[in-house]
């Protein structure tokens, strides 16, 4: 099968300015084809599938890095072809590209600044695909990266990857990496993948228990466990491109994560290691649920901070008292998982999403795909962790109560936001509704009640009960 490769310019950028490497790069390289047994003049070649914002600046980021390292590393990334460009988000665009001297000039010197002029004046329809070789990510417009390999041929991105990024929505992973198994039937070498996702699946058979993406990887293409990793924040994608300070967190086996936590560091971008891959998984997904409540509230209360502050120790509470059924060391979880939290809160599109319910700018009706901002990965969070826990084998014992209750029932703000997103039977007015209900408990007693009871449920992590 033949697909399409964009056509770039060697030199590498930042946000259209020549980017110089950093002392020590081509070291790090060295170190991970060496691992990878690569030999001389043979390309290290790394594939980023989906290009949302998170996966379009993450293959930006190793472009800017590593691509003048072109003798030893090639760096692409797939989109499906075919996604026009509206005529608000072409003209928006143009407005960005001549806000950016920089950026012009590269266009200019690329001889590809007259497109952006056509499709600014309706004369042309410009494409996803096409936009992002230019280095503009359909979900993050005002953010623009270097210039990109773009191939839109899946066979022809992956076949060959020695390294894949997993940059699709959780909701897309499965499918993706059916088809993609499909083109490695007749691999030797095992790739890495390293998966951005976060979001979850809820199986109910034989026991409730959760898909995370790697795991869906997992059986999707049959790579092993110990070749997929994970990468998590807390982070903001344009931020990040942007240099701000920011830290992230690789998670899997021993033997891969710190060899590429140390070749993905940089100044601005502190990258720690961890084992315990699928609870941070699980967790990126679960701030999500709590974040789109977090929009709604804002924009319910005109941003009162009192009330977020209240919104935000119930959901905690809710969190902390969720990570207590899914990890034995809860504890461990607390940073990263707060500090995910907050900055979703703030910044990220599941609040945003939130806020636009709320104010009646969106409607349920419109989908969790909305454009400018890729996919709501929260929503079918907040189904699949209602469904899990739902489940009476996971019934929980209440303080000064005999009958047990599903751990549902202690969440009643995971509860609102289902019959809010899911079932419809509510508004988003009632998530102030709950947070006002007079029987509802003191987020503290939630904690208490996790922290002196042994909820630990290892079967929903796929875990194997103790005896």
């Amino acid at each position: 099968m033949v697909g399409s490769i964009a056509a770039v310019n060697h030199k590498p950028y930042s946000n259209g300015s020549v980017h110089h490497q950093h002392n020590g790069n081509e070291e790090k390289l060295d170190e991970l084809r060496h691992l990878l047994g690569k030999a001389d003049g043979d390309l290290l070649r790394i594939v980023g599938v989906g290009a949302g914002a998170w996966g379009s600046v993450f293959a930006a980021l190793l472009q800017d890095s590593y691509g003048n390292c072109r003798e030893k590393i090639q760096i692409r990334i797939w989109r499906r072809p075919g996604r026009a460009v509206d005529r608000a988000t072409a003209e928006h665009l143009f407005e960005v590209i001549n806000s950016r001297e920089d950026v012009l000039r590269r266009l200019i010197r690329r001889c590809a600044y007259l497109k952006y002029v056509e499709g600014r004046l309706g004369d042309r329809t410009l494409y996803a695909d096409e936009i992002l070789k230019d280095g503009f990510c359909l979900n993050m417009i005002d953010t623009p990266l270097c210039p990109l390999k773009v191939v839109t041929n899946l066979q022809e991105a992956v076949w060959d990857a020695d390294i894949v990024i997993n940059g699709l929505p959780s909701t897309e992973t499965r499918e993706v990496f059916e088809e993609i198994n499909k083109y490695w039937k007749e691999r030797i070498t095992v790739p890495l993948i390293i998966s951005l996702a976060k979001g979850i699946e809820a199986a109910l058979d034989p026991v409730p228990h959760i898909i995370t993406p790697t795991q869906m990887i997992n059986r999707a293409t049959g790579v092993p466990m110990e070749n997929i990793l994970y990468l998590g924040g807390p982070n903001i994608a344009s931020e990040i491109y942007n240099k701000e300070y920011a830290n992230a967190r690789i998670c899997g086996a021993d033997k891969w994560r710190k060899p590429v936590a140390n070749f993905l560091r940089q100044p601005h971008f502190i990258v720690w290691d961890n084992s315990d891959l699928v609870t941070h998984e699980v967790m990126g997904g679960l701030k999500n649920v709590y974040a789109i409540g977090a929009g709604m509230v804002a924009a319910l209360t005109n941003e009162s901070a009192t009330s977020k502050s209240v919104y935000f120790a119930h959901c905690t509470s809710e969190m902390i008292f969720i990570t207590h059924l899914l990890a034995e060391d809860p504890e461990k979880l607390a940073g990263p998982l707060l500090a995910d939290t907050y900055v979703t809160l703030l910044k990220g599109r599941n609040a945003w999403y939130g806020q636009m319910l709320a104010k009646g700018e969106l409607s349920l009706d419109m989908g969790d795909s909305i454009s400018g901002k890729g996919m709501i990965q929260g929503v079918s969070a907040v189904g699949a962790f209602y469904r899990l826990l739902s489940q009476s084998s996971l019934s929980v014992s209440r303080p000064g109560e005999s009958k047990p209750v599903a751990p549902v029932e202690l969440c009643p703000i995971l509860k609102t936001l289902y019959k809010i997103l899911i079932t419809r039977e509510q508004s988003s007015e009632a998530i102030l509704q709950a947070l006002r209900d007079e029987n509802l408990n003191d987020p503290r007693d939630r904690i208490e009640i996790a922290q002196s009871h042994a909820f630990y449920r290892p079967s929903l992590l796929g875990q194997p009960s103790k005896p």
